[in-house]
């Protein structure tokens, strides 16, 4: 099968989403490292370690269980269909949705860093969500795989 050209920029926009997510990520955890107060213990256990068992549990758990495998493929034809992925715009949309999470990090290490709560809450939370985009990059191949989907996946 050869995937169209609007079906190459989908796939290329699921693989930046995640990767885009996973290097501000470490931006995050870097930062973090340098102003968090706190043992280097305390800092693994909130920035990588529970954040890490996040993103482990949230890919497994979508590519799985059957009912969430199927809402996230569906979501994915959906978008695939209605062109999202497909523009400079829509990757802008999606990358800049990403870098607004991320500067929810950002703030709740600074506020940390000033005394308030520890924010292992945020990293956790992103971290899931990174789990959840890097298995959209799976279902995405596994779409392209469809008997069923592959001459609408090959015609656009």
């Amino acid at each position: 099968m050869d995937p169209g050209p609007s079906w190459k920029m989908f796939r290329r926009m699921q693989d930046s989403l995640a990767a885009a997510a996973a290097l501000i990520y470490a931006a995050a955890v870097i930062h973090a490292w340098r102003v968090l107060p706190g043992a280097g213990g305390l800092r693994v256990q909130r920035t990588l370690l529970f954040p890490g068992l996040f993103l482990i549990l949230s890919f497994i758990a979508v590519l799985s269980i059957p009912a969430l495998r199927a809402a996230v493929s569906r979501h994915l034809w959906i978008s695939y269909r209605t062109g999202f992925g497909q523009s400079v715009i829509s990757v802008l949309v999606g990358l800049g949705v990403i870098v607004v999470v991320a500067g929810f990090i950002f703030w709740q290490v600074h506020a940390a860093a000033q005394g308030g709560r520890y924010p292992g809450g945020v990293f956790s939370g992103y971290a899931a969500g990174i789990g959840l985009l890097l298995a959209q990059a799976v279902i995405v191949r596994h779409l392209e795989k469809d008997p069923a989907l592959e001459r609408e996946i090959e015609d656009r």
